[in-house]
């Protein structure tokens, strides 16, 4: 956004081929296809993409000033170039990491709350909480089912099977248990 204020010009270019990665990551799930299926049509069809935009980045490197917006951005995506287009080479990866985000933002957002927790051992207690309920959210399972199936199941399970009380394992557990 800043980089849009500095060099309109560039930046536009550089989101436009931006959007056009999104494009082919949208036509990926439309098709459900698989993760191999996914990586060949990457290829195909996002390779010459990152290839025309880090050809582009680098020529307009040199005719920017390095301290702008843009010419930090630019400078930013050339050092973790490697990194940011290894998504083309495996299907099973995303192209951004806008779900790990997702699910740590309650989390970011209740930092200062933890500071209030009474003690370090509370805060641990609360952030083990979120996690449990994050992953019930990451699942698609009722937290109050899960709680209560793990305070009436904890006690009969075997120390070694208590991965079997997990939000995605509970319910694998209740679908079991219907059919």
């Amino acid at each position: 956004e800043r980089a849009l204020d500095n060099d309109k010009t560039k930046a536009q270019h550089v989101l436009i081929e931006i959007q056009k990665l999104y494009a082919v990551e949208k036509k990926a799930k439309e098709q459900n296809l698989t993760a191999d299926q996914i990586k060949e049509l990457r290829l195909k069809e996002s390779l010459p993409i990152i290839n025309e935009l880090g050809k582009y980045m680098f020529v307009q490197m040199k005719l920017t000033l390095p301290k702008s917006q843009i010419g930090k951005a630019f400078a930013y995506s050339q050092t973790r170039w490697d990194n940011l287009s290894a998504y083309l080479y495996d299907g099973n990866l995303q192209i951004d990491n806008n779900l790990v985000e997702n699910a740590i933002r309650p989390v970011a957002l209740g930092r200062k709350n933890y500071l209030f927790a009474g003690s370090h051992d509370a805060a641990q207690r609360a952030a083990m909480a979120y996690t449990f309920f994050a992953n019930c959210k990451k699942h698609d399972v009722n937290p109050y089912q899960w709680l209560k199936y793990v305070l009436e199941n904890i006690q009969s399970i075997n120390h070694k099977n208590i991965t079997d009380l997990y939000p995605h394992n509970y319910k694998k557990a209740i679908s079991d248990a219907v059919e």
